[in-house]
């Protein structure tokens, strides 16, 4: 029979199974490849289907771009289906991966009162037309897919489906209705057009030749999407952050045809970048993250530095603010820096100065007190310490919780500056003693299961120490403190890039000097 802890008499006992208790749920939750725990999930989709299932709409608005001549040629067809009154069929040709489907899906973008529709190769056209009755916007397009193989179909299949075409789009119901047959080879095309001119002529097909080659986006905005379906779907995250440079993406473009093609073998380059970088933090796979502690409280200097909303470190943004000498070195590779700091999930979190009074105060160790008690300093505990710890970024980071919306406080008094003034000053001579104090909060609170103080990381090229190194349930994290009376966003920019430099020359991903 087991007995509950507390069934045990003596105080080392009851702590002693404690201890184990709590190293026997770390070792449960803790995955067995430590790898997994820094993997970035990249998400760069090259079909309409999958995009559109995660992206929201208004992400959708800032990744689809115009494609002038095919908006145009929707109008004039519109236009004519308007003047006739009745609807339209078209048969709509492209190479797979042109981006068709977006195309028609997203018109609604660019176009006021415009719906789009599939009709989906599970159930015939003919069956799928009888649930749509009159359209109560201007235009609805309705788009069979999934029917661009030729062999798929019987010649008595394409006549039927196209006989049920012919009758709709002359119905009531049909009149403000454009059917769109995506197909991406010529010879189903010309099978369409040659059945649907016997079937219904004019009235199928209009006047003209019925068809539209659609050529997708120009290629010179290959780039621009890429790095808006990047950003809008990766937490801001550009080609530099994940191990891209914008040359290289360049010279990938002429390789293709199409923007689907492009977006597949970006992708491709990326993981291989990311794999590339994470096979040389064979010692340690860690995260790395700069705690920013400063008399001027830099919230909005930090939070300047970082995209989306998990403070994750912005490498342009970080290089363009600083005109540091270690600027000039990395721009020598700023793609290996930038999947570096992606791959490290690299953050900058601000700790305000209240919240690092109040740590201070009530996890200093003997030495810290003492040290706090010469400089004059008040020791009374603030009674708000675990409300100002869990509000604070660390503590969001931690909890994988994102920035949200912000309280605005109040700005602090001159008596809690002075106060913080004197923490800086101990922080210059001894920030090891007020790193432990960080450590010794988050611990205790349950933000983290251990921490050590001056911990080695030892590579290839160089060897340093980190401030802290905190075991989670999902790895190590080691954290950088960045203690200062005040402090720049320049001066930032310089300690985190410095950092981010130093872990790529120890595990060997940088050279000095590199050309």
């Amino acid at each position: 029979m087991l007995l509950p802890v507390s069934d045990f008499k003596t105080k080392k006992v009851r702590a002693a199974l404690k201890s184990v208790l709590k190293g026997l749920k770390l070792a449960l939750k803790l995955p067995r490849n430590m790898t997994n725990a820094v993997q970035l999930s990249l998400f760069l989709p090259d079909r309409f289907d999958v995009l559109e299932r995660r992206a929201k709409k208004h992400d959708l608005r800032s990744i689809v771009v115009a494609v002038p001549d095919s908006l145009s040629y929707i109008d004039d067809l519109y236009s004519d289906m308007d003047s006739a009154g009745r609807g339209a069929f078209l048969v709509f040709r492209g190479e797979s991966g042109s981006g068709k489907s977006t195309f028609l899906h997203t018109l609604y973008l660019f176009k006021e009162d415009v719906k789009t529709y599939s009709i989906l190769q599970e159930k015939t056209v003919a069956d799928s037309l009888k649930e749509f009755g009159r359209a109560n916007e201007s235009l609805r397009v309705l788009v069979v897919e999934g029917r661009e193989a030729l062999t798929d179909f019987s010649e008595e299949i394409l006549e039927k489906e196209l006989h049920a075409i012919n009758t709709f789009i002359r119905s009531a119901s049909g009149e403000k209705t454009l059917i769109v047959w995506t197909c991406n080879t010529d010879d189903l095309q010309s099978r369409l057009i040659t059945l649907a001119g016997r079937i219904g002529a004019e009235s199928l097909l209009g006047v003209g030749e019925g068809s539209y080659r659609f050529s997708g986006p120009p290629k010179n905005l290959y780039l621009q999407i890429a790095n808006k379906t990047l950003e809008a779907l990766n937490e801001g995250a550009s080609l530099i952050d994940l191990g891209i440079a914008e040359e290289q993406a360049s010279e990938l473009v002429k390789r293709v045809n199409t923007i689907g093609t492009y977006l597949a073998l970006l992708r491709q380059e990326i993981r291989q970048s990311q794999s590339i970088t994470k096979s040389l933090l064979d010692k340690e796979q860690c995260r790395v993250w700069t705690v920013v502690i400063a008399g001027n409280d830099p919230e909005k200097d930090t939070a300047a530095l970082t995209r989306g909303s998990l403070f994750s470190a912005d490498i342009s943004c970080l290089m363009s603010s600083t005109e540091a000498n270690i600027v000039e070195e990395i721009k020598t590779f700023p793609d290996k820096i930038g999947v570096l700091a992606t791959i490290l999930d690299a953050k900058i979190l601000h700790l305000p100065v209240l919240s690092a009074l109040a740590i201070a105060k009530q996890y200093a160790d003997t030495e810290l007190r003492l040290k706090m008690k010469e400089n004059s300093m008040a020791l009374s505990a603030d009674p708000k310490v675990l409300q100002r710890l869990n509000d604070s970024e660390v503590a969001k980071a931690l909890k994988a919780q994102g920035r949200g919306i912000g309280r605005r406080g109040k700005p602090i008094g001159s008596n809690t500056v002075a106060a913080f003034d004197k923490l800086a000053s101990i922080a210059r001579e001894q920030d090891g003693l007020l790193n432990k104090a960080v450590g010794e909060a988050l611990q205790k609170n349950g933000l983290i299961h251990s921490f050590e103080t001056e911990v080695d990381f030892t590579g290839h090229g160089l060897n340093f120490k980190s401030d802290l190194v905190c075991q989670t349930e999902t790895g190590p994290i080691r954290l950088e403190m960045m203690w200062r009376k005040t402090t720049s966003r320049a001066e930032i920019s310089n300690y985190v890039l410095t950092k981010l430099y130093n872990y790529g020359r120890a595990i060997g991903l940088l050279q000095a000097n590199q050309s």
